[in-house]
């Protein structure tokens, strides 16, 4: 693969649940798709000027009657809302009844709802649409459409292709946004792979290789995923939408409601789809390849992938937050989906606090190492991401979805949504209007909504008649369990009456304050016109990804008066409102009806409500650089960027660990037959420094066996000790040794044996002995606030004392056997003694924390073996360099010859920065070093460098 980090010369495979089209049978007479999909205009096909109203009934009938040429129709009179409403009720609103050309959804991932009729006494003109009771249901998704097993196998069956409504739209409208660029094209080739969406069970073997066909070869660049109808109803209806949505998302069941949250049989479902994935992706795998895993729906894929052989760059994106661990740890089947997600290369969040409780959970679950770009895992979860025998460092990052600004306002400029645009105006003139858009399910907060209005209106009475509500409700995607389908429907009815019950007090004649209408009710030409005529935008949310509809409302309010732009009420519980960009927004915390319903007063009063004290002039001043604050944002944070950013750092992140820990191969073992090139250039320098690890390449210390104390008459610490003198007894030489070893009974007796040799000890330092200078040791945290130590220490004590066999500076001293309960609680209850220190003390003091397999080391961030050497690299030496802070190795040139024999993969990284080093990696990892040997002929390599 090349080494260049550009993705313009690879194929990238992308990985959704969801293929972007869909095949549907033809139940008539219809024509099969042709092989090429016409080619899609940036600006929408929709030029029909002839609807003069929100409700179009009638005048889409007349068009469908008419097969000519409509010509335009004279302007009706304005009716009242209660009259519209009433034509709108006594007329069906389905999807043949809008025009054609339009797109009915203004989100792609909705589906049509289903509209019931239900008769009943009306008593007040202004709850027509309420007392009609247009129920909403939603539309059955794959698993509720299936057929009759009576119904015979389709055999061979004319179909066409249409976008499919599942999709993740914000991912296409990303993808297309960097792949149809007609000028230059950023991502030249992709491969979709995804499910169809629709039952395929009844479906022939030649109608399957059929549309594979089609979708692969007819320009639409998709590998079908061919799964049961049985087990993607387990995977998706069942574990993603009743027991990871809700996870990820804040809302754990409690277990009377349902069990499957905590005892789900549906994983294995879901194991067997993910597993369909990673077959697909290895057959169409190709050297070069970028995968990219997408949303929940697939998070054991990575691993399954390198399981599967496939060496190439992998990133995983999460679409949807990501909660604490607190929540996370719910999960029965926590690890295994932890464990999927890190086979990745690179793992993506929409926010910082997302991608933080992925970083604290991996902490607290699998007790691996967190640190603020990435994850490093140790050497045996090696096997679990495909890398045997070694650890992996997986990068997490941020990266914020965004839209396609420049599509957006293409689309704007459809005479359609100018037709509506001047529609509304007329209809709500002298109004104020509040529009929101979101799914009908908990999360989005729409009950929430509606009753922050209603305190609204009770607050402020002078805004009853001069304000509207119009919320655009999409449906949910449904689950197949009875049960929880009733308690979504439940949630309907409620939302319902509350409208109801709002509209009959607040309404009058002319006047109704809240529009409740189902998306497939709105064409996305409506609902452009809604966002550009719209004096606020409100989102509830209690829990979100990234509102992207937010972005679409910033954008439709650049065509108007500077200082009458609307303002958006954003949901602090949104990943849009944590970054600053956003902070211009009146932010809101939807749990609190009172302050909601506080932020849409502010919104609205900033228009047309100024102070006394301050002139309309600096409020419309006031609102215009709010706005301004709000586009800036949204232009820079675009769908480009966040796919060229996501897939240019999974490109560096993988070539980065191929150097590193994932091309352990590529490094040459410096035996004895290699060693002479090197001690060839050695025989020539005058000036040499040689650092030399003592634990793991002179002494294999093994603390569950006899021997591990540090006992200088022991057999292999005295071969270590006669090696290091032999080496310090040439004038030509300075030697140092790195150890982690306590200095009191372990470095004190080393540097009694060997006075000549520097020792560093990861906080202290000690100076070789000279003739006019003794040796000393050198604090090399002095100058640091170590305040933190006596809080940290009280910390381990308490997680002590409730850890049979452990003291406070090792968890674990009994045997290592990972199936000894008392060793799994003390794992346990170490990784929450990490968690619980870098939470408190961490950021404050600007620590770390490197665990190990029986131990866990706090120190200071800024200190390390790297700060060490940097110090002995300084020409004044040790004692008179800076100890703080990263270190220099600017002045290390001066040395002829550095031999680095080494675990510490970080230093030796950083000692490759200088032309005299030769660095020699023992982790017995991937490596960045020049060469590599194993740890047991380490003794033998230094022996020929000392000459014995």
């Amino acid at each position: 693969m090349s080494s260049s980090t550009s993705f313009r010369s690879h194929r990238v495979i992308i990985a959704s649940l969801f293929l972007p089209n869909s095949v549907i049978i033809s139940e008539g007479s219809g024509k099969t798709t042709p092989d090429k999909p016409k080619p899609t205009s940036r600006k929408s096909s929709a030029n029909n000027s002839t609807a003069r109203e929100l409700n179009v009934p009638d005048i889409v009938l007349r068009l469908q009657n008419d097969s000519s040429k409509p010509a335009p129709l004279p302007r009706p009179k304005l009716k009242s809302i209660v009259d519209d409403l009433r034509d709108r009720s006594r007329k069906p609103t389905a999807d043949q009844l809008s025009p054609v050309s339009e797109n009915l959804n203004p989100s792609p991932k909705s589906i049509p709802l289903t509209i019931h009729q239900k008769s009943c006494h009306v008593r007040h003109p202004s709850t027509r649409l309420i007392s009609s009771h247009r129920r909403l249901r939603r539309t059955p998704s794959r698993s509720l459409s299936r057929r009759p097993d009576s119904v015979s196998s389709i055999v061979t069956a004319e179909f066409h292709i249409e976008p499919n409504a599942h999709c993740n739209g914000g991912l296409k409208n990303a993808i297309d946004s960097v792949s149809l660029n007609a000028s230059r094209p950023q991502l030249k080739r992709k491969l979709w792979v995804g499910t169809l969406g629709v039952e395929t069970d009844s479906w022939s073997p030649a109608l399957r290789e059929t549309t594979s066909t089609r979708l692969k070869e007819g320009g639409y660049e998709s590998e079908v995923v061919w799964v049961d109808d049985a087990v993607f109803e387990g995977c998706y209806d069942e574990f993603c939408h009743q027991v990871l949505w809700p996870a990820l998302h804040y809302a754990v069941p409690d277990a009377p409601k349902t069990k499957l949250f905590y005892e789900s049989a549906s994983f294995k479902h879901y194991v067997d789809v993910n597993q369909k994935f990673a077959d697909t992706i290895k057959a169409v795998w190709q050297e070069g390849d970028v995968v990219w895993v997408n949303d929940y729906h697939l998070m054991l894929l990575p691993q399954m992938l390198r399981t599967a052989g496939v060496p190439g760059p992998i990133g995983f994106f999460m679409h949807v937050a990501f909660p604490s661990s607190e929540i996370f740890r719910c999960l029965s089947v926590r690890d295994k989906l932890l464990r999927g997600v890190l086979g990745a290369d690179l793992v993506g969040f929409q926010t910082a606090s997302f991608a933080r409780h992925f970083r604290q959970t991996c902490s607290r679950i699998l007790a691996v190492e967190a640190l603020p770009r990435g994850i490093q895992l140790p050497p045996e979860e090696g096997i679990a991401t495909g890398d045997e025998e070694r650890g992996r460092f997986v990068d997490v990052g941020v990266y914020p979805i965004g839209i396609d600004v420049g599509l957006f306002r293409e689309r704007k400029k459809d005479p359609e949504v100018t037709e509506w645009i001047n529609v509304l105006k007329q209809r709500y003139a002298g109004m104020k209007l509040i529009v929101g858009r979101d799914k009908m399910d908990e999360i989005q907060g729409v009950k929430h909504k509606i009753q922050a209005f209603q305190t609204f209106l009770e607050q402020h009475p002078e805004y009853q008649g001069k304000v509207v509500l119009i919320q655009i409700a999409i449906p949910s995607n449904p689950p197949r369990s009875p049960s929880l389908a009733q308690v979504n429907s439940t949630l309907t009815d409620q939302i319902l009456t509350t409208v109801s019950a709002i509209n009959s007090r607040f309404s009058t004649l002319t006047y109704q304050p809240i529009v409740f209408l189902p998306t497939s009710d709105v064409t996305y030409s409506q609902y452009l016109a809604l966002l550009t005529c719209a004096d606020a935008f409100i989102i509830t949310s209690l829990r979100e990804g990234m509102a992207l509809r937010s972005h679409e409302f910033v954008v439709s309010q650049e065509d108007k008066e500077p200082g009458e732009e609307g303002v958006l009420v954003l949901s602090e519980f949104t990943g849009s409102w944590s970054f600053r960009g956003f902070r211009s927004c009146v932010g809101i915390n939807p749990w609190d009806r009172m302050g909601t319903a506080k932020g849409i007063h502010e919104a609205l009063r900033d228009d047309c409500d100024a102070s006394e004290k301050v002139s309309k002039e600096e409020v419309a001043q006031q609102r215009r650089r709010r706005w301004e604050e709000l586009l800036g944002w949204v232009e820079e944070q675009s769908a480009q960027k966040f796919v060229t950013g996501f897939l240019s750092r999974c490109l560096r992140s993988w070539e980065e660990h191929q150097r590193g820990t994932g091309n352990h191969e590529s490094v040459e073992i410096l035996n004895k037959a290699r060693v002479g090139r090197v001690l060839v250039q050695w025989s020539h320098c005058n000036k040499r420094l040689v650092l030399v690890d003592l634990e793991g390449t002179l002494w294999n210390r093994e603390l569950s066996k006899k021997g591990s104390e540090f006992d200088v008459e022991n057999e292999q610490l005295r071969n270590a000790i006669d090696i290091l003198r032999r080496l310090s007894e040439d004038k030509k030489n300075e030697v140092w040794v790195l150890s982690g070893l306590p200095v009191k009974g372990a470095l004190s007796k080393l540097a009694d044996e060997l006075a000549d040799v520097g020792i560093v000890e990861r906080m202290l330092l000690k100076t070789r002995a000279r003739k006019d200078k003794p040796a000393q040791w050198i604090n090399m945290v002095a100058n640091l606030n170590m305040d933190w130590k006596s809080s940290c220490l009280e910390i381990l004590n308490y997680f002590s004392e409730r850890t049979p066999a452990s003291v406070v500076w090792r968890f674990w001293t009994g045997e290592s056997n990972d199936e000894c309960s008392d060793r799994q609680w003390a794992r346990r209850q170490a990784a929450e003694a990490q968690n619980h220190i870098f939470d408190s003390l961490g950021e404050r003091f600007g620590l770390r924390i490197i665990p190990g397999t029986d131990s866990f080391l706090v120190l200071p961030s800024n200190i390390s073996r790297s700060t060490a050497v940097g110090a002995i690299l300084h020409p004044g030496g040790p004692g008179n360099a800076p100890l703080t802070g990263r270190a220099d190795f600017d002045s290390g040139d001066e040395w002829e010859f550095v031999l680095a024999v080494s675990s510490d993969e970080k230093l030796l990284r950083r000692l490759n920065e200088l032309d005299s080093a030769e660095t020699c990696s023992t982790s017995g990892k991937g490596t960045d070093a020049k060469w590599r040997v194993e740890k047991w002929q380490s003794v033998d390599l230094l022996k020929a460098f000392a000459g014995m």
